[in-house]
């Protein structure tokens, strides 16, 4: 993984030509294996997708796709969703049979009046357009499941997002790695042509109640895109990002002449402030404006991101972490 070569800031700067902002540092890879198509001329639309659908496929990210950590059971379920505009977008939640949730949630924008496909419905709607059905559970996610049914189970009250450090190693073992994971791959670009696209991808929070459905394919809550306002994706604890809709916060924001920091602020702001956080939440988002200025921020340490523009690929801090001590 790389830092930025020189020494500037890229959140103090407006994007020229193409950028993508991807939550966490394994979003490094996915950029760049989706930067090639994109920087010669493709639409951010098909860019996020391929950055998500990269991601579902690697086993070795543990809170997404086939990598991704299950239920309490034991059983595994994908969301996601894609954005362009208030007027197209589309979702899917409860995926079981099919990996790529960004890649439904398209066909759902697309071909039908829908915004919102659920459970045996968008698996059937996925093989009715032709996606092909396949396993979803990992043998190293089941393994994981297995260990800590073996040390006793429980629900996911426990589990912190965090990233690695910048050398790569994310976790000092396995079990940390169990205990402490990533979480949605959350990803935004910017075409060429001024286009504003915005993607997730996720399989939940690791052992999570048995349908629990969290911020990541909720228009809105984990994902929001206004060509007149900005994009803004959030990570981590669905349940906080969905108390303030805080994607479409933090767009709202922008749309009113905030910057991207400040709207990021704003909605970290509003979750610091509730009275009944616990140990183990964490939220960070990453945001852009129709006009290419981009920033991140974090609630709690842990946090990293990734983005690619015409100096490479790079993986960094957030602007700033809300609760820097915690």
């Amino acid at each position: 993984m790389s830092e930025r070569p020189d020494n500037t800031t890229p959140h103090e700067a407006a994007a020229r030509g193409p950028l993508l902002l991807s939550t966490w540092s394994f979003g490094e890879r996915a950029n760049a294996a989706a930067w090639p198509d994109f920087s010669a001329g493709g639409s951010a639309l098909d860019a996020v997708e391929a950055v998500t659908v990269f991601c579902d496929e690697d086993p070795g990210i543990d809170s997404v796709g086939y990598g991704g950590l299950p239920d309490r059971d034991g059983d595994m379920s994908l969301d996601g969703c894609v954005m362009l505009s208030p007027e197209q977008c589309g979702s899917v939640c409860a995926v079981r049979k099919h990996l790529h949730p960004v890649r439904i949630a398209r066909l759902v924008m697309d071909r039908t009046p829908h915004v919102m496909l659920a459970g045996e419905g968008a698996d059937e709607f996925a093989s009715a357009h032709g996606l092909p059905e396949q396993p979803l559970l990992s043998p190293e996610a089941k393994k994981a499941w297995q260990v800590r049914q073996a040390q006793g189970g429980g629900d996911s009250s426990d589990v912190r997002p965090v990233d690695g450090d910048p050398d790569g190693a994310l976790f000092k073992d396995q079990e940390d790695r169990w205990r402490n994971n990533h979480d949605t791959i959350g990803v935004l670009g910017l075409d060429d042509q001024g286009r504003l696209a915005g993607a997730c991808s996720t399989s939940g929070m690791p052992w999570k109640v048995p349908g629990r459905v969290g911020d990541s394919p909720i228009i809105g809550h984990g994902l929001y895109v206004d060509p007149h306002g900005g994009a803004a994706v959030a990570t981590g604890t669905g349940e906080l990002v969905m108390a303030i809709c805080g994607s479409f916060l933090a767009v709202e924001q922008m749309r009113s002449g905030a910057m991207p920091q400040d709207a990021i602020r704003e909605v970290l702001e509003r979750i610091a402030s509730r009275s009944d956080l616990q140990a183990n939440h964490q939220v960070a988002l990453i945001a852009i404006r129709p006009d290419g200025h981009w920033s991140s921020g974090a609630l709690r340490p842990g946090f990293r991101l990734a983005f690619s523009d015409g100096s490479g690929h790079h993986t960094m801090d957030p602007a700033f972490v809300q609760l820097p001590g915690t």
